[in-house]
């Protein structure tokens, strides 16, 4: 996983509660929907309030129940009844997933938004202690293998490692505040921006969050860890491709014209009066690149709270959430939950954008790239 600014370690627990605090999956979810309010919709419906299946919200609640129950709390209801595991755990989705107000979610569960509050925050603790392991870059060589196959067939492009994309979370805050200006983007919204490198079934492998909206694509990459460790041969240093002519094609990502041409991270061609070869290079990458926007759209369709505008987030918990956000989406993925075939196929992140350009070209990239593209058409000669 990459760089989350912001992000502090959590205390550890000073006392345990044992007192039994879940409830059987078979019977909770009945004797929870009696408890929602009238202004909820849908709640004979599990799916359509949490979005996942039960399947995944019983593997989540297993992966957070030793965490949540380190803590000695006394989280109740409006009519003093003690929340469960699985109680708590439905409160922090539903709040990621719907992207509703504490207050809102507050009136659904009949409890103080305040203890809405408290209960979502000690979930995204939780999560980042137990489930970074679905969010991880690939650790053998036969699962980084798999990865290249599949986005070989995608749009022919050998050796293919990912797809990086960013995508903008949008923001209001106190216009008292001084440092305002550094967290306008391009487009004058306030926003904080999401890094992520993609493999082919649409889960991250790699993230970088926490920057301002006005920093470049170039500069959150130039400044994660996963470009440190490039650099250092300790990513992207795996199998080598040697193409007809003899040249040695090395692992790489790709990206979009924001991005610097790097030797292990190929974009477009840009300008006019581009060749056939060039041409067809570009929508090749365009068509394999599209996973990294379809993930991102995905995230944000499935995890509303970062998707619209956020109201006065807190800076520093803000990647905190978006990180379990994604951690979430890559359960829903491992978990195959049968909610994914229920999902419309978008690639719009940030329909407001256009494209950011780098003009950084580094020469042995440029060579590289002449070389794919002419393999990838089939003129490569021999």
């Amino acid at each position: 996983m990459g760089s989350i600014r912001g992000i502090k370690k959590r205390k550890k627990a000073d006392n345990k509660d044992d007192q039994d605090a879940t409830a059987t999956p078979f019977d909770w979810w009945h004797h929870f929907s009696l408890r929602i309010s009238a202004q909820s919709k849908n709640i004979e419906k599990f799916e359509s309030i949490f979005k996942i299946s039960r399947k995944t919200f019983n593997y989540i609640c297993s992966l957070v129940e030793e965490d949540m129950l380190a803590r000695a709390s006394n989280f109740v209801d409006l009519n003093g009844k003690r929340l469960s595991v699985n109680d708590q755990v439905a409160i922090a989705l539903r709040r990621l997933c719907s992207g509703e107000s504490l207050s809102t979610i507050g009136d659904s569960f009949r409890m103080n938004q305040s203890t809405v509050s408290q209960i979502t925050w000690k979930f995204v603790e939780a999560m980042e202690e137990r489930g970074l392991h679905h969010l991880s870059w690939p650790s053998t060589e036969m699962e980084m293998e798999e990865i290249k196959c599949k986005f070989e067939n995608i749009q022919g492009l050998s050796n293919c490692c990912g797809a990086i994309d960013s995508t903008h979370i949008m923001m209001t805050l106190p216009s008292v505040d001084t440092l305002n200006s550094v967290w306008l983007d391009r487009e004058k919204n306030c926003s904080m921006v999401l890094q992520a490198i993609v493999d082919p079934d649409l889960r991250f492998r790699d993230i970088v969050t926490g920057w301002p909206g006005s920093v470049s694509d170039e500069h959150v990459l130039r400044s994660s860890s996963f470009f440190k460790l490039v650099e250092e041969g300790k990513r992207l240093s795996g199998g080598k491709k040697t193409l007809p002519d003899g040249t040695v094609v090395r692992e790489y990502i790709i990206g979009d014209t924001g991005f610097p041409l790097l030797p292990w991270l190929l974009t477009p061609y840009e300008g006019k009066g581009l060749s056939t070869v060039q041409v067809e290079f570009n929508k090749r990458v365009v068509e394999t690149q599209m996973v990294a926007k379809k993930a991102l759209a995905r995230l944000k369709e499935m995890w509303s709270i970062i998707q619209g505008v956020m109201w006065k987030p807190d800076k520093h918990k803000l990647p905190r959430i978006i990180l379990v956000c994604c951690i979430l989406h890559n359960i829903v993925i491992d978990m195959e939950d049968g909610v994914l075939n229920d999902m419309p196929p978008c690639h719009q992140h940030d329909s407001r954008y256009q494209d950011q350009t780098c003009e950084f070209s580094d020469n042995t990239a440029y060579i590289m790239r002449e070389k794919l593209s002419l393999f990838s058409s089939g003129k490569l000669p021999a």
